[in-house]
């Protein structure tokens, strides 16, 4: 029997990279898994048949995380269609880079409505219904850059990433009583088109040389390492743990401080 056996999950941005793996990983635990996606619909629903063709159960369902009404109206049809939402993981995200020189007003504005106001809607859209049945499994994921590593060309992304961490904490505290666990996890470099886009290779290389070199571990991540996380903070395995923002970096050394 899955760790995850009964359960239903919702995994924002699931159509690829962590979420891809997230989905998969949950799915093969057992749990019902919706992959959410806004654009790579076809993506999204080859996760879904590779979850089906292993047994499992899954939809892909379109949700645009920086509007309200879409996320409601997503989390609506999987109410209906599976009675419940055990689990929610916001992934959704989006990486534009730049710096408190050059950045772009609507590069801000895109990564503070997806990667902060997603969180925001989607727990408040899930919320309620947790509340009803006392059980939850809230699971943000935030990065190394919001905890202050020393990343050049990210500080406006990173803004936004020590936004969900702090949220998380929030969210822990105030759905606490309820039965309702809020956990964060803050990856490192994973290899991912998110983290290498609008990149050219030797440029990607670079990066990953760098991040090798910086971790104790001298590797980067890869979207199993997280989705193995995840997993522990889905599962009953963290049911005493709230409030809390894991880091998997592989050992990272290169912050800025070690204060929040």
């Amino acid at each position: 029997m899955g760790k995850l056996e009964g359960r239903v999950a919702i995994v924002t941005g699931g159509s690829r990279g962590i979420g891809q793996a997230i989905a998969l990983t949950f799915a093969k635990e057992g749990a019902d898994v919706i992959v959410n996606y806004v654009k790579q619909k076809r993506q999204a629903e080859k996760v879904v048949e590779q979850i089906q063709t292993n047994g499992g159960t899954a939809s892909a369902l379109q949700a645009d995380m920086a509007d309200r009404k879409s996320v409601e109206h997503m989390v609506s049809i999987v109410l209906d269609q599976f009675g419940k939402v055990d689990i929610l993981v916001n992934n959704a995200g989006i990486l534009l880079h730049s710096d408190v020189l050059s950045f772009a007003d609507e590069d801000v504005e895109m990564m503070w409505s997806i990667n902060v106001k997603g969180v925001l809607y989607c727990t408040r859209a899930v919320a309620p219904h947790m509340i009803r049945n006392k059980y939850g499994k809230i699971i943000n994921l935030s990065s190394i850059a919001g905890l202050g590593t020393a990343a050049a060309a990210t500080t406006p992304y990173a803004a936004t990433k020590a936004a969900v961490a702090v949220l998380t904490k929030r969210f822990a505290l105030e759905l606490g009583s309820y039965g309702i666990n809020v956990n964060a996890i803050a990856p490192g470099l994973i290899k991912t088109d998110l983290i290498l886009k609008g990149v050219s290779p030797d440029v990607a290389e670079g990066i990953i040389k760098y991040c090798e070199k910086a971790s104790m571990l001298r590797r980067v991540g890869e979207p199993q390492d997280v989705a193995n996380a995840a997993l522990f903070l889905a599962s009953d395995d963290s049911s005493f743990m709230t409030g809390q923002v894991i880091t998997v970096d592989g050992g990272r050394m290169d912050f800025l401080s070690h204060s929040l």
